[in-house]
């Protein structure tokens, strides 16, 4: 299997590395964009890291997920000067765009909608993030623009 081969580079990658396993995950879920069971397997046997081990870090860490998500994360900010400036109706018409509430991702794997606590631009709330992009001073209507955007990118490259 092709995929497998690509793991045993990446662990090989970090032979001389006292403590890799972080390295390694990170790197296969730049790969693969998920850690699934028979990745975090192939992980196990490679390293000769115990599984439970292997699956304690995949899942403690935040920057790790062991779930498929779209292609586009879909951030979006609810504290306090978010929350006061509107984004309980941003967030309610992106749910209804997306047919999908937080840690859902939608069925045609173009977006995952996710919680964040605060992107620390709020000045310009509410707020939401696709991957990279950051969007301020949001209404229902700008928000479902910005993902119909996101969707017509996203379907021509699937």
């Amino acid at each position: 299997m092709p995929e497998m081969n690509i793991i045993d580079e990446i662990v090989e990658n970090y032979n001389n590395v006292k403590t890799p396993l972080i390295y390694i995950l990170k790197d296969v879920q730049k790969e693969f964009g998920y850690l699934s069971e028979s990745i975090l397997t192939r992980v196990a046997k490679k390293t000769k890291i115990p599984m439970r081990n292997i699956y304690g870090v995949a899942t403690f860490y935040s920057l790790f997920t062991t779930k498929e998500k779209g292609k586009y994360i879909i951030r979006c900010c609810n504290n306090a000067p978010c929350h006061v400036n509107g984004s309980k109706e941003v967030l309610d018409k992106i749910k209804e765009y997306l047919g999908v509430d937080f840690g859902e991702t939608t069925a045609d794997k173009i977006f995952t909608l996710e919680f964040t606590s605060c992107l620390g631009i709020c000045a310009v709330a509410p707020v939401m993030m696709v991957n990279d992009d950051v969007y301020g001073n949001l209404t229902p209507e700008k928000a479902v623009a910005i993902l119909k955007d996101y969707k017509m990118k996203g379907t021509s490259n699937v």
